[in-house]
């Protein structure tokens, strides 16, 4: 009966029946469907030009497609199309590897690194603060303030109000999920980070402020959140959710240095992790851009750990 159906695929492609293919498969339960199903699939929506939909398939079995140059060929192609060069050039890099000299990877390749080298007027030039240095170094008086600051005790990081749980906190993420997600990325998220939504999957924290050094005036000021992403998809406020990290970069302009790990208030600025000294599968430091300047890039922490212990509550 499968034999019959792949069969029938094949034979649906190779007539552009893309359709067909789509409605046979959508006809089968989720949990039915194997690897070599959700590639037709993810194919059938490529050729549908239904990219989007494509690359949520193709990261269904992004852990099965690891080492298969034809996944990372298909995915590549969607990001491609979607104008997510950054995410299609890993993906045809990566087919390159395991498949060398294919000619439709390398034609790829060539037409990415030209499009990416090309000046886009919606991508913000990045830059960074003046005041930053190339070391990473946190404000005298900023540091100072941390160390009266007191921490949460044990238990009590967490605010789990009935906004948190509605659209912050999922369940622990698998080693499945986050390689699937860190795909979908194309950042190795911090281990500090992974380590602590193992045990509390995003949410509200009770201490929302980051002390920074205000370079006019000398005094302290602060950036506000109102949650930390957590690890996933199906809560909207997730790295890969509906309100996550790639569609508030997109949406909003942010520069593409990173990953958004929490948001401020009525979305007034995002908490990244930037990339940029370090490479994509290394130590992120923490930077804030507000959504009215983000070519402003401000340095908060050297690194996830760093930042969530410098978290607190100003006192009034």
């Amino acid at each position: 009966m499968r034999d019959d159906l792949l069969v029938q695929l094949q034979d649906w492609h190779e007539e552009d029946e893309f359709q067909e293919i789509v409605d046979a498969i959508q006809a089968i339960p989720v949990e039915e469907r194997d690897y070599e199903l959700v590639n037709h699939l993810g194919r059938a929506l490529n050729n549908l030009e239904r990219y989007e939909e494509a690359v949520e398939q193709f990261l269904t079995v992004a852990k099965e497609g690891t080492g298969d140059p034809l996944w990372h060929y298909r995915i590549g192609l969607a990001y491609y199309y979607l104008e997510q060069y950054a995410h299609a050039l890993q993906a045809f890099e990566r087919a390159d590897e395991l498949e060398p000299e294919d000619e439709d990877t390398l034609e790829f390749l060539e037409w990415i690194r030209s499009k990416m080298e090309e000046p886009s007027e919606s991508e913000p030039e990045v830059e960074t603060d003046p005041e930053a240095v190339e070391e990473f170094r946190v404000p005298v008086d900023v540091v100072a303030t941390l160390q009266t600051v007191p921490r949460p005790e044990s238990g009590e990081f967490w605010n789990d109000s009935e906004q948190a749980l509605e659209h912050y906190v999922s369940n622990p993420p698998s080693d499945g999920l986050i390689e699937s997600v860190e795909e979908q990325l194309v950042f190795r998220l911090p281990a500090s980070y992974i380590e602590m939504m193992k045990v509390h999957n995003g949410g509200i924290p009770y201490n929302r402020y980051f002390p920074v050094a205000n370079t006019d005036t000398g005094a302290t000021d602060y950036v506000e959140i109102e949650g930390i992403l957590g690890i996933g998809r199906e809560k909207p406020r997730t790295l890969a959710g509906a309100q996550g990290s790639w569609t508030l970069i997109e949406r909003e302009g942010y520069p593409e240095i990173g990953v958004v790990i929490a948001v401020s208030p009525s979305e007034s600025g995002v908490v990244m992790l930037d990339y940029r000294s370090f490479g994509n599968d290394g130590e992120p430091e923490v930077v804030y851009v507000k959504r009215d300047n983000p070519k402003e890039i401000i340095p908060l922490a050297p690194n996830f750990e760093t930042f969530i212990q410098g978290l607190m509550t100003p006192e009034v």
